[in-house]
């Protein structure tokens, strides 16, 4: 089939730091096992942020133009052959990730460890799988998922981030009663209290060093309690910075009127300061949740750690979590969660919007949390 005869369709591509072109491409039909989705919500990610500004996340560089974007939902407009259960009009979430289905990680159900897993917005692995910023793209259909009859396109492409924190309670084992403690309150930290909400723990405090977005938790009940972390000069020694941690987060105890910790510690920053308290923010017997990606290089208080029994586990993405993601966003039963969609972009002002996102408050010194990118103009299609 000439490409001549296709559609055309806007993407927008990044080529290398800030270098990103909104362009046509040829839109081909789906291949056996997909479906085609028209993208209406595509929430922008931390890791899409460093992408545009550096033209790498961590350890993956882009080797080719990449579409960014693995938040998001849509509309299926075309369904490829062998497809089943999903029909055009279809609403669904779209989840990045593609396992191979193959090897012992996909089969016992943590296909989130699969070391074929290709994601979509990634230069982890070459050839890039493109993002959702793009006005339809073609997926596996057997990682789009039905939304519920109450849940916006907005709302389910929150449903990426959330599975993040889903994932990392599940880990945890957070049960009703416990209570739990989250470092930084961005869009994930501010899930992991929304989620913790959910399971019923008894109380949520927060910790960052940004007051209003504090001041957001709390007003917003994300968070029961808050702490702001007083800015310092960067410790000399190792030594030293230890020592700080822990007399951080023994102030912080004190003014949650918690002296032995809480059970669950949320890590949700990355930053080794923040990761060395957590561990003495957990009670003993308690978990420390890893989420946030950041220092690679850690010196951490083991001994602490050990002597207490805390319980230090890793959470990566996640498996079989988006049924009960789009569940829990249709349900009510995450608070004010519509309040972390702060601005909203159509694609063609998709690098603006990133901007925006790197400046973390607008021009009238609103907070940024969660920017929403979706077509320039509303697809012709019929959704129920």
């Amino acid at each position: 089939m000439s490409p001549v005869a296709l559609p055309s369709q806007s993407t927008a591509v990044l080529y290398g730091p800030k270098d990103l072109r909104v362009e046509d491409r040829t839109l081909w039909p789906p291949q056996a096992g997909q479906a085609q989705v028209a993208v209406l919500a595509t929430g922008l990610c931390g890791s899409d942020l460093h992408y545009y500004l550096h033209g790498r996340n961590g350890d993956f560089a882009i080797q080719a133009p990449l579409v960014l974007g693995h938040e998001a939902a849509g509309v299926v407009t075309a369904v490829g052959p062998g497809v089943k259960g999903l029909v055009v009009g279809q609403r669904v979430a779209i989840e990045a990730g593609i396992m191979c289905n193959k090897c012992e990680y996909c089969a016992s159900g943590r296909y989130n460890l699969c070391k074929e897993m290709r994601f979509c917005s990634s230069a982890k692995t070459f050839p890039h799988s493109d993002g959702t910023l793009q006005t339809v793209m073609n997926h596996p259909a057997h990682v789009l998922h039905p939304l519920p009859e109450n849940c916006s396109f907005e709302r389910a492409a929150l449903a990426e981030p959330l599975s993040v924190l889903l994932h990392a309670a599940r880990r945890s084992q957070l049960s009703r009663g416990q209570t739990v403690l989250v470092f930084g309150v961005g869009a994930i930290g501010l899930l992991a209290c929304s989620v913790a909400q959910s399971m019923g723990a008894s109380r949520i405090v927060a910790i960052d060093i940004n007051p209003a977005r504090l001041d957001f938790a709390k007003s917003n009940g994300f968070a029961d309690d808050t702490f702001c972390l007083p800015l310092s000069d960067k410790a000399k020694t190792t030594d030293e910075q230890l020592r700080r941690a822990k007399e951080s987060m023994q102030s912080a105890l004190q003014k949650f009127d918690e002296p032995d910790g809480f059970d669950v510690v949320f890590e949700c920053t990355g930053a080794e300061p923040c990761i060395q308290m957590s561990i003495h923010a957990a009670i003993s017997g308690g978990k420390v949740m890893l989420v946030g990606m950041g220092s690679r290089n850690v010196m951490l208080p083991l001994s602490s750690a050990a002597l207490r029994e805390v319980d230090i586990q890793g959470s990566f993405r996640y498996a079989n979590t988006y049924p009960a993601a789009l569940a829990l966003l249709a349900s009510g039963d995450l608070g004010n969660v519509d309040a972390l969609v702060t601005h909203r972009f159509s694609l063609s002002q998709t690098a603006k919007a990133f901007s925006l996102l790197a400046r973390g408050k607008d021009e009238d010194g609103k907070m940024v949390l969660k920017v929403m990118i979706s077509p320039d103009t509303t697809p012709n299609i019929r959704a129920f």
